[in-house]
C-alpha cells in the first residue's frame, strides 16, 4: 500500500509542481509520514524533490534565465539561512489559535498566516483581470528573493513565494519553469547540507527501493508535465499558479500545513 499511496502522489505531485514550481515536498512529507516517523518523512522528502529537479533540469535547464538566478536565487539562499536561524529563535512562540479536526488538531501559528495571506495577495494577481497584465519590474527581484528566502527558511515553504514573484517577472513560460528549477536545485543543496548528518545517521531505516519507485514516479510525472508544457499558454501557466497558490494558502491559514 505504501508504495501505491506515495508513488501516485510522487507522479501527480511531480506533474503540477512543473507547472507551479511549488507543492511536490508540501504533498509528500504528509504521505511520508504516514509510514516513517517525520524527522526520517522530511529527509526522505529532500531527496526525492532533489533527485526530482536534478531531472527537470535536463528537461527544461535550456531555457533557463541566469540574470534571474542571480538576482532573485543568491538573495533567497542567504535570506533562508537568517530565516532559518530566526525560526530557532522563535520556534516556542505561541500558536494563535487551535481546533480539533477528524481526530487531529490543527494549529494557526502566526508566520503562516502571514504567508498565507501574502500569497493570497499574489494570487489575486492572476485571477483578477485589471490586475492580471501588471509585472515586477526585475530591479525588484532581488527584494523577491530575500522575501522568498526568508520566509522559506522561517517556515519550509519557500517554493510558493519564489513562484509568486517569478510569474509576475515576464518571463516565457519556459523560462520560468526552468529559472525555478534551478533556484529549486539551490536550495535543495543548501538544505540537504544541513539534513546530511540526519540522513547518515538513519540511513539504516531507509526503505531505498521505496526511495527509487518515488524518485521513478516523479520523473514520469515531470516528463509528462514538461510534454504537456507545448499545449499551454502562458496565460493558462499564471492562472494554474494562482489557483494553487491561493489553495496553498488557505492550507497554510487553517494550520493544514
Amino acid at each position: 500500500m505504501e508504495y501505491i499511496v506515495i508513488c501516485l502522489v510522487a507522479l501527480i505531485g511531480s506533474g503540477l509542481t512543473l507547472f507551479s514550481g511549488f507543492g511536490l515536498g508540501t504533498l509528500l512529507v504528509p504521505v511520508f509520514g504516514l509510514f516513517f516517523p517525520i524527522p526520517i518523512a522530511i529527509a526522505l522528502t529532500a531527496i526525492v524533490h532533489f533527485l526530482n529537479n536534478i531531472f527537470k533540469l535536463f528537461l527544461v535547464g535550456k531555457h533557463v534565465d541566469k540574470q534571474i538566478v542571480y538576482r532573485f536565487g543568491l538573495p533567497s539562499i542567504i535570506a533562508a539561512f537568517i530565516g532559518a536561524y530566526i525560526l530557532s529563535l522563535i520556534s516556542d512562540m505561541d500558536p494563535l489559535y487551535s481546533y480539533p479536526l477528524m481526530g487531529k488538531e490543527m494549529i494557526i501559528m502566526p508566520v503562516k498566516l502571514i504567508i498565507g495571506l501574502l500569497l493570497m495577495f499574489f494570487a489575486l494577481f492572476d485571477l483578477i483581470p485589471a490586475l492580471a497584465n501588471l509585472q515586477f519590474d526585475k530591479k525588484y527581484l532581488p527584494l523577491g528573493g530575500l522575501l522568498s528566502g526568508f520566509f522559506g527558511g522561517l517556515s519550509g515553504n519557500q517554493g510558493a513565494l519564489r513562484s509568486a514573484f517569478l510569474i509576475r517577472a515576464n518571463l516565457s513560460k519556459e523560462a520560468y519553469i526552468a529559472t525555478g528549477v534551478v533556484i529549486a536545485c539551490m536550495i535543495d543543496i543548501s538544505r540537504l547540507s544541513v539534513y546530511s548528518k540526519q540522513i547518515f545517521a538513519n540511513h539504516e531505516h531507509f526503505n531505498y527501493s521505496l526511495i527509487i519507485a518515488a524518485t521513478l514516479s516523479a520523473f514520469i510525472g515531470a516528463y509528462v508535465g514538461n510534454k504537456l508544457l507545448k499545449k499551454i499558454t502562458v496565460k493558462s501557466l499564471q492562472v494554474i499558479v494562482a489557483i494553487m497558490l491561493f489553495v496553498f494558502a488557505i492550507l497554510l491559514i487553517a494550520g493544514f500545513i
